[in-house]
């Protein structure tokens, strides 16, 4: 008896192990682009190489290093255009037109996201302040910092980096 559950279980695992090592060599048979990974949250996993590879200097110096471009000085901290403002590194749509407003700062600013979940805030203690960073939830990419400053109806101001952003006019 001991030896049949000794062998039952011995088959068991062998079968299991089997099954297992099945599925994932059928998972890693996919075709998957060496330059996107997609992890099971959906969120876009590549290496920085891969990053800089994609994106322009300004581009990676903001979205992959965390920087900002002077005030005044981006694509559209003056764009009046209708359309859609996406992610520059992954396309997610962040901001819609018709919430961009002039809050004077010299960058693009915007009283909400077209979804929560296209964005994350995360704390920022950076130059030794503390601040509400704005990322891309599915690429991670550093957008620019939220403020309690905005216009209603939200009152807040996500002021956004132009070398972070696309924009597709209507």
């Amino acid at each position: 008896m001991v030896i049949v559950m000794k062998f039952f279980n011995f088959t068991s695992f062998t079968l299991a192990l089997a099954f297992i090592l099945g599925m994932t060599s059928c998972i890693n048979g996919q075709e998957i682009s060496k330059k996107e990974h997609k992890n099971m949250k959906g969120k876009i996993v590549k290496s920085e190489s891969e990053w800089k590879e994609e994106l322009t200097p300004e581009e990676y110096h903001i979205l992959r290093e965390k920087g900002t471009e002077r005030a005044f000085t981006g694509k559209y901290w003056d764009n009046h255009d209708e359309g859609v403002y996406y992610c520059a590194a992954c396309h997610q749509k962040l901001f819609l037109s018709k919430t961009k407003f002039e809050s004077g700062s010299g960058w693009p600013s915007f009283y909400e996201p077209i979804d929560d979940d296209n964005v994350e805030v995360k704390k920022d203690t950076s130059y030794g302040m503390v601040r509400e960073e704005v990322v891309c939830s599915k690429c991670g990419g550093h957008l620019g910092h939220v403020f309690p400053d905005g216009p209603e109806p939200t009152g807040l101001r996500y002021c956004i980096n132009s070398a972070s952003l696309n924009f597709e006019k209507k």
